[in-house]
């Protein structure tokens, strides 16, 4: 979907929260430089999808676990968020296939993965656990903010299937964005026990989204292109510019996910595909 079309879709009913069924088919054999103009960054986002499958069922067993001590609305609310959540890492879990298929290194990171997130959920207290969810979602709310931003960058001239993936994972982040922030409010809250969750569930994300896009640029040898290592630095602070703060906010008394600015592209983008199945 266009920004035109994106914004287009102003006039019509706001999204409710629910569990879409997007079931997506990728190509099999899928080059992980899925963006042809700017690899790179196709690597980089690649890096993110394939934390999904071992960072969101974490999210989604460890609130699951809390909801039998929330208020009725409130376990409504976290159910729903955890149906989300479900469809995310099985939708990514399908495209991480494609794009590790025959790719050795990818493979050997991904069981780096699996193995950093079990220790995580084995060895940490569920309130730990419950405030890194949180943390975790302020991070992909920002990430969706400045993907919002950069949506040509990201997705002009890049296969249709792949676009849906991606803008209707960050959709439902914006869409969910207090959610798990609630819950932990509810069950502890603690500021510091949040700070230290958001330390780690943020160097986790940028560890192993370098590590993958160091792997896939040797790997297919565009590391050899000057213009990638110009463009990689700034992307990566821009988002850096984007997410910190929002973390920052996020420790501060008071503080609110409602607070924040929702992307305007991505919550268009939602309503009018949410109006393209009813």
């Amino acid at each position: 979907m266009s920004l035109d079309q994106r914004a287009s879709a102003d006039d019509l009913p706001a999204p409710g929260r629910r569990e879409r069924r997007p079931r997506l088919t990728h190509a099999v054999g899928l080059d992980p430089a899925w963006n042809p103009r700017y690899p790179e960054l196709s690597f980089a986002v690649d890096g993110v999808s394939l934390l999904m499958p071992y960072a969101e069922p974490y999210f989604v067993r460890t609130v699951r676990s809390a909801l039998d001590g929330l208020d009725p609305a409130l376990r409504a609310t976290a159910s729903e968020f955890c149906a989300q959540e479900a469809r995310h890492h099985g939708e990514h879990r399908r495209f991480n296939d494609r794009i590790t298929d025959g790719r050795p290194g990818i493979a050997r990171l991904e069981r780096w993965i699996d193995r950093t997130y079990g220790r995580l959920e084995r060895h940490r207290s569920s309130r730990f656990s419950l405030a890194f969810a949180a943390a975790s979602e302020t991070i992909a709310f920002s990430i969706a903010r400045w993907a919002d931003r950069h949506h040509h960058e990201l997705f002009d001239d890049v296969e249709p299937t792949t676009v849906r993936l991606f803008q209707w994972h960050l959709a439902e982040e914006v869409e969910h964005k207090s959610v798990a922030f609630d819950v932990y409010a509810a069950v502890d809250g603690s500021r510091w026990r949040h700070a230290v969750a958001a330390l780690a569930t943020f160097s986790i994300l940028a560890w192993f989204t370098v590590l993958t896009v160091f792997t896939l640029l040797f790997g297919s040898g565009r590391w050899r292109s000057p213009g990638c290592w110009v463009r990689l630095p700034r992307w990566a602070f821009g988002i850096a510019f984007v997410t910190l703060p929002d973390l920052v906010s996020s420790l501060m008394p008071g503080h609110h996910p409602s607070h924040l600015v929702d992307p305007p592209g991505l919550v268009a983008w939602l309503r009018a595909d949410d109006a393209t199945v009813r």
